[in-house]
């Protein structure tokens, strides 16, 4: 288990040092298998990085694990042990996308497509998402953040494909978070991609399309798992 602590450097990053780092994760949601084949290659090289420098982390933590608190961590030998583990995981997903201060809302954080592409990932290939890169929490923690107002174009349009794209499969952890998103966004063009769902042949989207659409009627019923046992319960005994 890692010791490393705190928040890491690159959120304060700008937009043009999120993209000089991750461009490359692109290709993990490209349609081409080849692309994505290649993006996993880099994942992969990524991780393995990030694990090293983390064991170099936790190697230097136990080294000078005898000095005081505030002596630690100026020890020039852990400082640099976490600035080159930093610097790793900037470069990796999901770890790019931990701990990093999102100020002035997630509409103007640099790290937002960013976000948007991991949480895409796992929407277009649930099953490479999870091979590789699985991390449950974050995808929670980022969809709850992306539940706001004032949203640009852009953004709002990247998050109605989102819904749509969970409300046609098979429940996965965490899509209940969508709903969030889903009443944050409300508007003609959303409840369009259910409604169409709803009249598919698509079992599954039928279903979830019908409940998406009887909350967002209804703003002020909690998504919980009771709501939906008993939603559900009542649907078929129709």
């Amino acid at each position: 288990m890692s010791v490393i602590k705190g928040k890491l450097h690159s959120g304060a990053d700008d937009g043009h040092g999120w993209a000089e780092r991750l461009e490359w994760a692109y290709g993990l949601i490209a349609p081409e298998p080849v692309e994505r084949a290649a993006a996993l290659v880099r994942l992969a090289s990524a991780r393995a990085k990030v694990r090293r420098t983390r064991a170099r982390f936790n190697e230097a933590w136990h080294l000078t694990s005898g000095l005081g608190h505030e002596e630690q961590y100026r020890e020039p030998v852990l400082v640099a042990a976490r600035e080159a583990y930093d610097e790793a995981a900037s470069r990796c997903l999901p770890e790019a996308l931990w701990n990093t201060p999102i100020s002035g809302g997630i509409s103007t954080w640099p790290g937002l497509p960013f976000a948007l592409l991991f949480l895409e990932w796992e929407a277009r290939y649930p099953q490479e998402w999870t091979q590789h890169a699985k991390a449950w929490g974050t995808k929670q923690t980022l969809i709850r953040k992306l539940a706001a107002n004032g949203h640009g174009e852009a953004v709002r349009a990247k998050l109605v494909d989102l819904v749509d794209l969970v409300v046609q499969r098979a429940y996965r952890c965490k899509d209940r978070e969508y709903v969030r998103v889903a009443r944050a966004i409300d508007g003609d063009d959303l409840r369009g991609r259910p409604d169409r769902a709803h009249r598919s042949d698509n079992p599954w989207a039928q279903l979830h399309a019908s409940y998406l659409l009887w909350l967002l009627d209804r703003p002020e019923i909690p998504n919980t798992r009771c709501v939906w046992r008993a939603w559900l319960a009542d649907s078929r005994s129709r």
